[in-house]
Parts: C-alpha cells; sequence; structure tokens
C-alpha cells in the first residue's frame, strides 16, 4: 500500500535542515534559496512589497506542492481569521459522517427560523416567515450550499446537525491539523464581528441585516471588528490551512467518493474567486473564498484557498488571507491574485 500524503509530509519534514520547508517566509543563510518545488527566494523577495502595499491591512501567503510536498508560508504561525473558509471543513466533517455511516446525503433535515443565520442566501429566501413554518432539505443539499454558495443558514445547520463547531474542531484534531480551529457558528460570528445582538429571523434578507447593523453605534462597531481580529476563535493558519488541501486532495480526510464530491463543489463555487485571476489560462481551480461585509471603511476578512491543477497536471494547494484591510473590494481582489501569480512563477 503507498504511504498516504500525511506519512510522507511528515517524513519530508523529520528529514528536513531547520527552514528547510520554508515556513516562515524568510530566506537566511540555513535556508537554500530553493528546493525541489519551489524557488523560496523568489517568493520572499517577491512578497515583501506586496505586504508593505496591502497595509495597513495584514496579508498572508501560503503554498504547498503536492509532487514534492515543498512548503512555503510569508507568516506560519500568525493566525487569521477563517471568515468563510470554514465551509470547506464544516463541509468535509460532514461527509465524514456521511463515511462513518452516520449520516446519509438524502437524509432530510428540518429548518426553524430560529436556525437561520446571516446574510441572503438560498435558503433564507426560501424560508417562510409565516408562525411555525419550517423548511426541510436534504443534507445532501446543505452541504452544497455551504460550499457552493457559501450559504451561511445551510453551513449553520449542518454542523449543528453533526455536533456543533466542538465537533468539526475534534474531527480536524483526529487528523493533526492542530492550528485550524471551528468556535462558533456563523450566526454568532457575523453578530460578533460588528458589535450586534443575537442574530434573529426577521434580520434573514439583506436590507434588514444592513439596517440592523447600521444601528449599532460606529464607536461599538470599531471596537467590535478590533476585538474580532485579535481573537483567537474561528481562526487558522497558513501551515493548518495548506495541510487541509493537502490532506483532502491526497484521500487522507475522507473517502474516495466524499473527497471528490466536496473538491467538485470547490471547483463550481459561486462566490467570489481573486485567486483566479492569478492562475494561468486553463488552470483548474477547486477553492473556498471567504468575504466579510466592509463597514466605516475598514474589511476585516478577505480569504481564498484552494487546490491548483495546473496545464500538464501539476498540483499545489495556496492559501492567502487578508485582514483588516482599508483597501477597496477591487485592490483586495487583485493583491490575492498577484499572490497567486507569485506563487505560480515560483513553481520549480
Amino acid at each position: 500500500m503507498p504511504p498516504s500524503r500525511r506519512a510522507m509530509l511528515t517524513a519530508a519534514l523529520a528529514s528536513a535542515t531547520v527552514g528547510a520547508t520554508g515556513c516562515g517566509g524568510q530566506v537566511n543563510r540555513r535556508m537554500p534559496a530553493s528546493v525541489r518545488g519551489l524557488d523560496f527566494e523568489r517568493l520572499a523577495h517577491g512578497f515583501a512589497p506586496m505586504a508593505a502595499g496591502a497595509a495597513p491591512g495584514l496579508l498572508n501567503l501560503g503554498v504547498m506542492t503536492f509532487d514534492t510536498l515543498a512548503v512555503w508560508c510569508a507568516d506560519q504561525n500568525r493566525r487569521f481569521p477563517l471568515g468563510g473558509l470554514v465551509k470547506a471543513p464544516v463541509a468535509a466533517a460532514a461527509l465524514a459522517e456521511v463515511d462513518a455511516g452516520r449520516l446519509k446525503l438524502n437524509d432530510m433535515i428540518t429548518i426553524r427560523a430560529v436556525d437561520l443565520s446571516p446574510r441572503p442566501g438560498r435558503v433564507n429566501r426560501a424560508f417562510p416567515l409565516r408562525g411555525e413554518d419550517e423548511l426541510r432539505l436534504p443534507a445532501a443539499d446543505l452541504i452544497a450550499l455551504t460550499v457552493q454558495e457559501g450559504d451561511n443558514t445551510a453551513a449553520d445547520v449542518i454542523m449543528s446537525h453533526i455536533g456543533g463547531p466542538g465537533a468539526v474542531t475534534a474531527w480536524l484534531r483526529q487528523h493533526d491539523i492542530k492550528d485550524m480551529r471551528v468556535d462558533r457558528y456563523q450566526r454568532e460570528v457575523q453578530t460578533n464581528m460588528f458589535g450586534m445582538a443575537s442574530f434573529r429571523a426577521a434580520w434573514k434578507d439583506e436590507a434588514a441585516w444592513a439596517a440592523a447593523r447600521a444601528s449599532v453605534p460606529p464607536a461599538v462597531r470599531e471596537a467590535a471588528m478590533a476585538e474580532f481580529l485579535a481573537d483567537p476563535r474561528d481562526t487558522t493558519t497558513a501551515e493548518a490551512t495548506l495541510d487541509f488541501l493537502n490532506l483532502l486532495s491526497g484521500g487522507d480526510l475522507l473517502s474516495r467518493a466524499s473527497a471528490s464530491l466536496l473538491l467538485r463543489l470547490m471547483s463550481t463555487a459561486t462566490g467570489p474567486a481573486p485567486l483566479r485571476a492569478g492562475l494561468p489560462a486553463h488552470a483548474a481551480l477547486a477553492h473556498q473564498s471567504g468575504y466579510s461585509d466592509t463597514d466605516l471603511g475598514l474589511t476585516p476578512v478577505t480569504n481564498d484557498m484552494g487546490v491548483v491543477s495546473l496545464p500538464g497536471g501539476r498540483r499545489f494547494a495556496i492559501a492567502t488571507f487578508l485582514a483588516g484591510s482599508t483597501a477597496t473590494a477591487a485592490q483586495r481582489d487583485t493583491q490575492i491574485a498577484q499572490a497567486a501569480h507569485l506563487a505560480v512563477s515560483a513553481l520549480r
């Protein structure tokens, strides 16, 4: 039986010299300028002006080649808010329950008004607010909506069904993904981010949500966003994110059928895909992005992570994070696309 990607990565790290995997992002005399797979010097020197240009926002980039398991992170240990990236591990944990026989894709799951979460999505639009009305959807649809459309209600409902945030984090730990943590439902994350009261079903529409957020005094919202950016809950590191993508792609997280389904859903995600603009023509991208609302000129979260398949068959994982940015949406997308372009240019 061939070794698992987890075993291969562990062996590569154990046999490497200090800094040889490149996580840490600094080129020094103990680290070669390049290893088989990645040009560390090009990454470090190319990323430095990008990070400076993103200020006062914090920009991070991580890259891992699948054929050589070379790894480079601009900042290995800094925690960034997961934002919408959480949808992929939530869906993966749900599919692990399918693999274990504890959940069936055709299981019907009931959604009540109390289960709704912020921002418009297909579930919120379909939900009737008339007394005790409910909506029932199969688990397969909730998983698909979570990944493909970033639907917060779908993500919260399927996560609740498999045991909540703690169950997702425990599943990640079972696979030795140590620095990715899921602590809250999106209905909590989104309201905490802006200093709002607990989410209520009456806010399920875009206009109602925006009005509720605007009713919070600006000073309270500003302090809440600052607290959110410093909060260790619902965060990840570049290294943990690359590890998740590597294990998912290599078949060490899920059955072949479940891994294939999740990667297919990520390949057809309908949300923003700023990474794509930095990739060569005809490259395939299976990704999960996460954008928070912009408020008072600040965007707490702009993330994108994915598995890239280049023409010719080479594959690698990439993770990008931009926290606390004051740039416009177009500028933020450009910064992430430039990071993706740099990653491709550093492949060896």
